[in-house]
């Protein structure tokens, strides 16, 4: 609606996909219905490639790995949506690659090969990774420790889960179209803050 507000000479604006809540980095908007007709088939027949950068906590061992656990979604007692892993839920299918470590904590590109809600953030916590700043999967004593400054290191208050690459084919020209955002500047400050103290 905000999007809409802000270009009313717009006829047609749909978002093609979400971004939970606090997740940063690119959404993509069509300006035309079949424009979105087109994506959401990419989308469906895995066509679509979309790039997550996350940092997280924990011995991250492989240069690459696939995590491939179902997913279920469901209302927690506070009617708050949730996810979790299980035997009956919808196949979930992400591939990590390990771009860099820092001391107790891990720089990965994640690859949704399939789109689960919250899909990133439960495959990792399942397998016992928190997310930085994950505040309804991660380690909430390590997200209040990230909040206060500690030696080099700077206070971190959000999640780092951040949408910096996707790839799709232009719906009219049908060539490959490549979108790039760069880390927002509270997540390239805090990883120059951890390489301090890793250091």
């Amino acid at each position: 609606e905000q999007l809409r507000a802000a270009r009313p000479d717009a006829k047609f604006l749909e978002l093609v996909h979400r971004l939970d809540r606090d997740t940063s980095g690119i959404l993509l908007l069509a300006k035309k219905r079949s424009a979105l007709t087109n994506l959401h088939e990419q989308i469906r027949e895995g066509e679509l490639d979309k790039r997550y950068l996350v940092l997280v906590h924990g011995d991250w061992k492989n240069q690459k790995q696939h995590i491939k656990l179902p997913l279920f979604k469901y209302n927690a007692a506070d009617g708050e949506r949730r996810v979790r892993v299980q035997a009956d839920g919808l196949a979930s299918h992400t591939i990590f690659n390990l771009l860099r470590r820092y001391g107790a904590f891990a720089l990965l590109e994640a690859e949704l090969k399939t789109g689960r809600t919250h899909q990133i953030r439960v495959h990792l916590s399942s397998s016992g990774f928190a997310i930085a700043g994950d505040d309804k999967y991660g380690d909430f004593a390590l997200n209040r420790a990230l909040q206060k400054a500690e030696g080099t290191r700077i206070a971190f208050k959000r999640m780092f889960l951040h949408a910096h690459q996707i790839t799709f084919m232009h719906p009219e020209s049908g060539k490959p179209v490549t979108l790039n955002a760069p880390l927002p500047p509270e997540c390239e400050k805090f990883l120059a803050s951890l390489e301090k103290t890793s250091a």
